[in-house]
């Protein structure tokens, strides 16, 4: 049997390592930290520029900090280091280029899925960015096609001339699973599918080495338009070309898909939850971001960790006694 964690968290943003850290502190040991890009904190990383503040409180929402973590405003560099730090300074183990495809109750743990292999864990907390928003095209959608421009695999059909937009895990993972039923092709900006986890990247080589899925690497698409109630690609680089339905999978925050996979119920895009932050499955839990109408502070994700860790701790002290 592998390992048993206690605690595995998914998402190592502020909530994520918040939650580690003050478990940690409590006393519960064999923390995993599970991270789909390459370091902690890869919005931050990627979406703030030098020196850009990042303060304590979200658009000027004051939250007291309950827990031990004592975080404070500052610049994009001193909050990466203060997370560093954290990590240094704890027993908390952190995985990256995971990525968390779905998790499963079992009789006294979760089983985690990540990309060709497992993990398990007694208690799970999911601290991943805003539910439910991917990201849309800029270029305008004409309305008679509206039905054929998808974000999932949801609503497709078989037989039908598919392109997948992406160069991502999903994107991939979409052009290989339709490519069974369908004639499909997927459509990168880069020339490579570097951003895909390695067994992903193997997949889609495979996949279009035998003919099952056809690359269209290093070109951008400029438009769509309705040619009859087909989708007409317009392309910067080549000659436009006429498919079926078009899947965009070009990034965004992790869909509802996720939350329904793990069986966590759902009102209006956002999990449920109790008081603790428990979901509707008990020992899963959710933090940060994912529980906020619109994201929310640095503060407030500390604190769910916080009150996720007295939980869990108290949980098991009662159990032991």
């Amino acid at each position: 049997m592998s390992h048993l964690y206690n605690l595995a968290i998914i998402g190592a943003g502020p909530a994520g390592i918040a939650t580690a850290i003050e478990s940690y502190m409590q006393g519960i040991k064999d923390i995993v930290l599970l991270e789909k890009d390459q370091n902690h904190n890869s919005t931050i990383r990627k979406y703030y520029k030098e020196n850009k503040r990042v303060d304590k409180d979200w658009k000027g929402q004051e939250v007291e900090l309950d827990g031990r973590i004592f975080f404070v405003d500052g610049t994009k560099e001193t909050t990466l280091d203060f997370f560093d730090e954290l990590l240094d300074r704890h027993s908390v183990e952190l995985q990256t280029h995971v990525e968390v495809q779905s998790v499963v109750k079992k009789e006294h743990y979760f089983e985690i899925f990540l990309a060709g292999k497992s993990i398990r864990a007694k208690n799970v907390v999911v601290t991943i960015g805003r539910m439910g928003k991917v990201n849309k095209p800029k270029y305008p959608i004409p309305v008679g096609i509206k039905d054929k421009i998808v974000y999932s695999l949801e609503s497709c059909s078989e037989g039908e001339k598919i392109l997948v937009v992406g160069g991502g895990d999903s994107a991939v993972e979409y052009a290989v699973d339709l490519s069974e039923k369908n004639d499909v092709a997927i459509c990168y900006r880069r020339e490579t599918f570097r951003r895909a986890n390695p067994t992903n990247q193997t997949n889609i080589a495979n996949a279009i080495i035998h003919k099952e899925v056809r690359p269209i690497l290093g070109i951008n698409i400029d438009g769509l338009e309705d040619e009859d109630g087909k989708v007409k690609v317009i392309y910067r680089e080549i000659e436009p070309e006429i498919f079926d339905r078009v899947v965009f999978a070009i990034g965004g925050t992790t869909p509802s898909g996720f939350l329904s996979a793990s069986g966590i119920e759902e009102i209006d895009g956002k999990p449920v939850h109790d008081k603790d932050y428990e979901t509707n499955i008990k020992g899963l839990f959710v933090a940060g971001d994912i529980t906020q109408e619109r994201g929310g502070s640095i503060a407030l994700g500390l604190n769910h960790g916080y009150a996720i860790a007295c939980f869990i701790q108290g949980g098991d002290r009662l159990k032991e006694s």
